[in-house]
């Protein structure tokens, strides 16, 4: 053999075994989500575990801003996301403005476990998170506010009050505030909520915009009771704030998986998804991260005492209120969130 004809033919078998490798024969999975903590635990528990049973190529693209790039992506016709995860209001969104795939539950057997309420055609529920109401317990003792009505009771609870800077869910808590039922609530009566907030507004010390200025409030004892997420709350407490808050009336939001319209990877893409709502899996995240698995299977896999400061715990799920997205989706909702506004600068 000649050394030119014998070096054509090792680039070609170089090539050949490149071109039928595993590493190139792998499909990739485009996972648009959040980034920092809960990113680094998830590709401990859910995304490297996926990748090894499904033999893919997963790459996470933190975003935080990930409704207008999906709705760009699509609209270009040539998506290079392929799965996205935020919250419930973008999902009911994106189905009303044709930017998602159906998803093929056939392919997502984990989503069995999901409770109805959190999942549909386009999307299945992740995780949740709550508003739960936190006081200060140097103020308190253990007798603080159990519930929004004692929120708004100035003369039993005397106090420096905070509120978040929004309508969701500050609308809902107004409502559970005047007496209305959590099975009533929506649609929403947003005139009697903006008319229950006139009450209270001249006693909110704080009108808050940052979880992380929630903790700080928690934290520092600026305000003696307030509204804000759970896992915020319950680190501040874990920091030292002396402080307790309760699940009673806590308003729930969730965040939700879809896929995007027009993927190339639409198979690899709903299998991706079941993996990421294994049960051992999300007990894992749900055990290094403070989140709240939706796959209710998760619980039976994640220790008592863990497993009862999360979102998602069975009895907390009990006595919390979930928020429907849906409206806030709707043009109801986008009227009553414009309305806000115009509430502040009254």
């Amino acid at each position: 053999m000649k050394p030119a004809f014998s070096r054509v033919m090792g680039l070609s078998l170089v090539l050949a075994a490149a071109l039928f490798s595993p590493a190139v024969a792998q499909e990739t999975v485009t996972y648009a989500t959040d980034g920092g903590n809960i990113l680094d635990v998830m590709k401990k528990t859910l995304i490297g575990p996926a990748e090894q049973k499904l033999g893919i190529r997963v790459v996470p693209d933190p975003n935080a801003d990930r409704y207008p790039v999906l709705k760009a992506q699509v609209l270009s016709g040539k998506p290079t996301w392929d799965v996205v995860d935020f919250s419930a209001g973008y999902c009911a969104r994106g189905q009303q403005e044709g930017l998602l795939e159906p998803l093929d539950y056939s392919e997502i057997p984990n989503a069995a476990s999901v409770p109805e309420q959190f999942k549909d055609e386009y999307s299945v529920g992740l995780s949740a998170y709550a508003t739960v109401l936190a006081y200060n317990t140097d103020t308190y003792g253990d007798n603080g506010p159990k519930t929004w009505a004692d929120f708004w009771d100035v003369e039993k609870f005397p106090g420096r009050r905070a509120l978040r800077n929004y309508a969701r869910p500050t609308l809902e808590i107004a409502l559970l505030a005047d007496g209305v039922a959590p099975e009533d609530l929506y649609p929403l009566d947003v005139d009697r909520a903006y008319k229950k907030l006139e009450e209270i507004k001249p006693h909110i010390n704080v009108w808050w915009t940052s979880g992380a200025e929630t903790t700080q409030l928690l934290f520092d004892g600026e305000v003696d009771m307030l509204p804000l997420w759970d896992g915020r709350a319950d680190t501040a407490i874990q920091e030292g704030a002396a402080a307790k808050f309760t699940r009673n009336q806590a308003i729930m939001e969730y965040t939700c998986l879809a896929v995007l319209k027009g993927t190339q990877h639409k198979d690899a893409a709903m299998k991706f998804i079941n993996a990421l709502l294994d049960p051992k899996g999300q007990a894992g995240w749900a055990t290094d991260y403070l989140t709240g698995p939706l796959n209710t299977a998760f619980a039976q896999h994640v220790e008592p005492k863990r497993l009862a400061r999360l979102t998602t715990a069975p009895e907390n799920l009990k006595v919390q209120v979930p928020l429907n997205a849906a409206w806030w989706a709707s043009e109801a909702g986008a009227n009553a969130e414009k309305r806000w506004l115009e509430f502040m600068q009254k």
